[in-house]
């Protein structure tokens, strides 16, 4: 028997993804009322709009995210962030706020979506969540995946990478992993639900030209 496991947050309006970036705008661009001019009697449809950036909810970036040149939405091959075998990884215990590459040495994640689960999405929509504070993934464990052969790496944080004052601006993370091809999806949460392996895993973005990062459905086939 499968089971289907929604890891993505809820987009609504107004809502803050990260620090410093604005909340989306949702609202109707066609009602109901208004589309009844258009149609035969008892038949309406209406139309939204939404204006957002495109890091907001649960997103993928893509290399063109980090690098000018870099592939972006409408280059994501389908076999990079959909039916991906998954692993799920556990941050330390202890406070530490570092998953580092002792954490990911010696687990087979050739080929499959790494999640990291930090259990940091309790604090979802709070002022805590956006903290400097958060967990993220070391350097030298993003290079032990992408030399390993990680296909996908996701993390239930507000961000992979250390954003304290002390990583001084640099994203050495997203540096590493995007370059070498590897998508990378912020803000997954309920990885709790998740077995540390057998599940599928899917974030697939829309098609679109231009683009380097946007929202996704993340979700898992548990098998």
């Amino acid at each position: 028997m499968t089971q289907l496991v929604d890891v993505s947050h809820q987009i609504a309006a107004g809502m803050t993804t990260y620090p410093g970036l604005p909340g989306p705008v949702i609202e109707e661009h066609i009602s109901f009322e208004e589309s009844q001019a258009n149609y035969a009697q008892g038949t309406e449809f209406t139309i939204g709009r939404i204006s957002l950036v495109s890091n907001t909810g649960t997103y993928l970036d893509t290399p063109a995210h980090r690098y000018r040149d870099g592939a972006d939405l409408a280059d994501l091959d389908l076999e990079k962030v959909a039916d991906l075998p998954g692993v799920v990884i556990d941050a330390p215990h202890g406070g530490e706020r570092a998953i580092t590459a002792e954490a990911v040495k010696g687990i087979d994640v050739a080929g499959r979506a790494v999640l990291l689960r930090t259990g940091w999405d309790r604090h979802w929509r709070s002022e805590q969540y956006g903290s400097p504070e958060h967990p993220y993934l070391a350097a030298d464990a993003a290079r032990v995946l992408a030399d390993a052969g990680a296909a996908l790496v996701g993390i239930d944080s507000v961000n992979v990478d250390d954003t304290s004052q002390q990583s001084q601006g640099s994203r050495p993370v997203h540096s590493l992993l995007l370059a070498a091809g590897i998508p990378v999806v912020e803000h997954l949460c309920l990885l709790d639900r998740l077995p540390e392996t057998g599940f599928s895993f899917f974030a697939v973005p829309v098609k679109i030209r231009g683009l380097a990062t946007f929202p996704v459905r993340a979700f898992a086939l548990v098998r």
